[in-house]
């Protein structure tokens, strides 16, 4: 597979993961690419069995397609954990590095790099690793702004956006951690979090893009 077709068909599983159709303009600009360049792969990816295609209605992953996305999301998930635990990488650059090495890993490096880290179950910021046999079952979350005043919970997981990564790790959030809401602003205002090492406060923003259970 060459690096843009598996961009596209881990893109494909993102936007339609409810089985949705997804429509050329959304793939276009998920991906920074112009429409026709959109139609033109979608042509090779129905060819080869990896999409169902509808004109004037959109693409869905094949069970073919589907197994490939998640091979890939195995692939660059098991890179971030190795980066992280044994490079010292931070989750954004890891993000970054892992998505140019997930095009050159093979099944035996994947089980191989998985051995060598324990059979880890999610990659640094909470995602869910498919299994080797393509099983991917992730855990019903919720976002932190639903928390209610006193309540506590634990964070699990955080979007896979960069700047978000680094405000959040510069804020010592760890997924795994203990927190309870003391105090939400009102009108989209900032969440003062308690935790172990102390009060967080976070942006309305950013606690939308935290899972929580």
């Amino acid at each position: 597979m060459t690096s843009g077709r598996e961009d596209y068909l881990k893109a494909l599983y993102y936007l339609g993961e409810k089985g949705e159709m997804v429509s050329n303009k959304a793939l276009a600009e998920a991906l920074g690419v112009s429409q026709p360049s959109v139609s033109e792969m979608l042509v090779k990816l129905q060819r080869d069995g990896s999409i169902d295609y509808t004109a004037y209605k959109g693409s869905r992953l094949t069970q073919k397609g589907r197994q490939e996305a998640l091979q890939l999301m195995r692939f660059h998930r098991l890179w971030e954990v190795f980066l992280t635990e044994c490079l010292g990488y931070s989750w954004s650059d890891a993000h970054e590095e892992a998505h140019l090495l997930e095009h050159d890993t093979s099944e035996k490096l994947a089980a191989r790099l998985d051995e060598y880290l324990h059979h880890p179950t999610h990659c640094p910021h909470g995602s869910l690793i498919p299994g080797e046999d393509g099983t991917y079952h992730p855990s019903p979350l919720r976002p932190l702004i639903q928390l209610k005043e006193g309540e506590s919970t634990f964070i699990r997981k955080v979007v896979e956006e960069r700047e978000l990564m680094d405000y959040l790790q510069e804020l010592g959030i760890r997924i795994g951690m203990r927190v309870t809401l003391q105090k939400a602003g009102k009108y989209e205002g900032s969440l003062t979090l308690s935790a172990e090492g102390g009060d967080i406060v976070l942006s309305y923003k950013a606690a939308c893009q935290i899972y929580v259970d």
